[in-house]
């Protein structure tokens, strides 16, 4: 068993090798406990996917496609959209909570994750993707509808949310309160004990998930 577990550990050190060693210098994260390691790698591909992504709806919906979706005095104002980055960067470091937990208990053996999909078979890695994909969208439905049912819940956590609900206090930058982020994020990985996936399944996911924040509030800006 200790064993098998070591290939999970091998391959977040394999990941933790690429992102980190591509962009920081090693004396700053080799010392740190895996971890620690593991959530740098984590916020730090976060960071990247937020800045790269929302700033490239930015420029296309801004600038390239400027009165074709949007006003030009619908545009958030610059002030606007630096609050917007300063609230997804206060919310990056807890959202790269959720993967590190997983990838630790993973790593840990208390999950049905599995290395490699040919240790299952194809029909059987699909069926649990589906399993796993329903589970996920019933769940988030409906922690959305009670946050909007509960009113506690929504004046405490959800009312932020829907405070960026015109074209000129939206955009592709917009960020989420923290509290939420956690709690829309957790329908994603509270499964992950009971779904078998792969663990580059898991990476995946994090990562479209990451990016579907990003999607939504740009659709939210289209007519």
């Amino acid at each position: 068993m200790e064993e098998y577990l070591q290939l999970f550990k091998s391959e977040t050190d394999f990941y933790n090798q690429i992102v980190l060693g591509s962009l920081l210098p090693e004396n700053i994260w080799r010392s740190l406990p895996h971890v620690c390691r593991t959530w740098l790698r984590n916020y730090v591909a976060g960071v990247l996917v937020y800045s790269i992504t929302g700033f490239l709806w930015c420029f296309y919906i801004y600038y390239l496609k400027r009165d074709v979706y949007i006003r030009g005095d619908a545009i958030p104002s610059t002030k606007t959209m630096v609050l917007h980055v300063k609230a997804s960067m206060r919310s990056l470091p807890w959202f790269a909570a959720l993967p590190t937990f997983s990838e630790y208990a993973v790593e840990n053996g208390w999950t049905m994750c599995f290395s490699r999909i040919s240790e299952v078979g194809w029909f059987a890695y699909l069926v649990y993707i589906m399993a796993y994909i329903v589970f996920v969208e019933f769940v988030t439905y409906w922690i959305h509808r009670k946050l909007h049912d509960i009113k506690p819940l929504y004046k405490c956590l959800h009312v932020q949310h829907h405070s960026y609900n015109k074209q000129h206090k939206l955009s592709p930058l917009a960020g989420k309160f923290f509290l939420l982020l956690l709690i829309g994020g957790l329908p994603s990985y509270i499964p992950f004990s009971a779904f078998q996936r792969s663990f580059e399944t898991r990476i995946s996911s994090i990562f479209l998930s990451t990016r579907h924040g990003l999607k939504k509030n740009t659709c939210h800006l289209l007519p």
